[in-house]
């Protein structure tokens, strides 16, 4: 196992396991026992201050977050990649982009979020995260499968900085 995939277990240890401090100061015990249990059982709010936090241009250069969230996207369950790929396309046309508009600027081969293949939703995971961070940190808090994928060290060491104020162990 290399030493990327420690840290990144350590990360994840960390956030999963220990006591929760809500952001308004008020103490809440919750004890997780992995990232899929954390994933699962935490509140949306609770994840979103989170990856608002970790998934941040200051904290993770996007040249640095490409190639994570391409490995990412490789991995996840095609099922979990429709969903990521459904949310970005939903918060994006609010926004005024329509599906078939990105579909032609990002040279995706469909702008349809369930015939997406994991090149698709990587490329469309790239530009929101450059050009709207706020909707990939919602996406993000609402489709958290993706984060488990994520082994750069910056990458976990953002989540840990986060994790280490919200989850002790």
């Amino acid at each position: 196992m290399s030493s990327s995939d420690k840290y990144k277990r350590q990360i994840m240890s960390d956030l999963a396991g220990g006591n929760v401090e809500s952001l308004d100061g008020s103490p809440v015990e919750e004890n997780y026992d992995n990232f899929d249990d954390f994933a699962n059982r935490s509140g949306r709010d609770e994840r979103h201050g989170l990856f608002k936090r970790a998934f941040h241009h200051d904290n993770v250069p996007p040249q640095q977050m490409e190639p994570e969230l391409q490995k990412a996207i490789a991995q996840i369950k095609p099922k979990e990649r429709d969903d990521v790929a459904r949310e970005f396309f939903s918060h994006l046309k609010k926004r005024g982009l329509s599906d078939r508009d990105l579909e032609k600027q990002l040279g995706l081969s469909t702008h349809h979020a369930s015939r997406m293949n994991a090149d698709d939703v990587s490329k469309l995971a790239s530009f929101v995260y450059h050009s709207h961070p706020d909707i990939f940190q919602e996406v993000m808090a609402d489709q958290p499968a993706l984060i488990k994928f994520l082994s750069n060290p910056l990458v976990g060491a953002a989540l840990g900085a986060v994790a280490s104020k919200w989850l002790r162990r």
